[in-house]
């Protein structure tokens, strides 16, 4: 055997090799931007249910106010209006979030 068709015998391996890896590489790359981008929903998902707790708290802690003092105050009316921002907020993301798993 001469050296032109060892190296060209021991070179069709390592290439093949080569592609295999680079292709795993590129699966694994693929993965890891899935799994991030699920991170960054789970996280905005967690966001929003703290606010809603929030808000369903303030709510709450105005409508005792309110009847404690045996009447409304623009304390309840601000809590109202916060709980509706934060309701229609969770809304439209879990609304997004439904749309872009159809597609």
């Amino acid at each position: 055997m001469d050296l032109t068709a060892l190296v060209i015998a021991a070179g069709i391996p390592s290439g093949i090799s080569g592609f295999c890896f680079w292709l795993i590489q590129r699966k694994i790359e693929q993965r890891e931007k899935i799994r991030e981008k699920q991170e960054e929903i789970r996280e905005k998902q967690e966001y929003l249910m703290v606010k809603g707790i929030g808000a369903a708290i303030a709510l709450g802690e105005a409508s005792a106010i309110a009847l404690k003092n045996g009447h409304t105050n623009g304390e309840t009316e601000s809590a109202l209006e916060y709980a509706r921002k934060v309701k229609h907020e969770q809304k439209e993301f879990l609304t997004k979030q439904g749309i872009e798993a159809i597609y």
